[in-house]
């Protein structure tokens, strides 16, 4: 193990993320961009938005950007040699408001698509190891078209409650949120990235993002990744199933995930 691989793990298991990680040259960039925009074309926006759930199954290139060499040596870094793709899913807000409601007082944006406050492992149903989660941006995330907010080490409090959330055009497919009585929200840092740059968190990090409110778009790549020795939970209330799940690096002795893709 490298100083270099102990600082990441240091810095990450402290803060729960790493932020501004290069990974995609402007070649490799250009062709990701390329390759989103005819599913664009393909499928329209209202769909892309967020329902292109593991699509790494269908589409090569996304399966490339995967296995990207520059992810999983940082994703292994963390989680160690042995890691299983869980769950991948392109998150686009696309501009909502029109130039001029920009800046018309009466114009409202609290009904436009945000993420509330929450924990990533509240939803998956995982035990026996971490939950790690990357953010692979394909266009500048910055704070006005809603880049990710974090709280550094909340990870370390362990799972809070959630509840249904209150406020309209949250894009969590369970509308859950976070009450905010139960966070630091004013130690919330954001979490920008240039097109090309992800971040990784851990899956009990609180995080969210507002609404975008420019006239540029934010597209990225969300990848989760969890060791082998990981497992599902049963939960009779919300039966689970991973059926994309696939080898990302090493070796799997568990078979934890048997109906992972080779």
């Amino acid at each position: 193990m490298t100083s270099s691989t102990n600082k990441l793990q240091e810095v990450y298991n402290q803060l729960g993320f790493l932020s501004a990680l290069p990974v995609l040259n402007q070649t490799q960039l250009r062709e990701a961009k390329h390759a989103f925009s005819e599913l664009e074309e393909e499928f329209g926006e209202e769909y892309t938005q967020y329902s292109l759930h593991n699509v790494h199954l269908q589409y090569p290139w996304v399966r490339d950007l995967t296995q990207h060499p520059q992810i999983i040596q940082v994703v292994k870094a963390i989680l160690g040699p042995d890691v299983i793709l869980l769950d991948s899913r392109f998150i686009c807000k696309y501009p909502t408001l029109k130039p001029d409601a920009q800046d018309n007082e009466g114009g409202r944006n609290d009904e436009l698509p945000y993420v509330a406050w929450h924990q990533d492992m509240r939803y998956w149903g995982i035990a026996g190891g971490p939950v790690l989660s990357v953010w692979l941006a394909l266009d500048d995330s910055l704070q006005e078209n809603g880049a990710l907010q974090l709280i550094p080490g909340s990870h370390c409090a362990g799972m809070l409650p959630h509840r249904q959330a209150t406020r309209p055009g949250n894009m969590l497919s369970v509308n859950q949120e976070i009450p905010e009585e139960l966070l630091q929200t004013d130690d919330a840092v954001f979490c920008p990235l240039l097109a090309g740059q992800m971040s990784i968190h851990d899956g009990l990090l609180v995080h969210a993002s507002d609404a975008n409110t420019s006239q540029r778009r934010r597209c990225g790549l969300v990848i989760r990744y969890v060791p082998t020795c990981a497992h599902p939970t049963q939960d009779p209330d919300r039966p689970r199933k991973f059926a994309a799940t696939m080898l990302a690096c090493g070796s799997d002795r568990f078979n934890n995930f048997s109906d992972k893709t080779t």
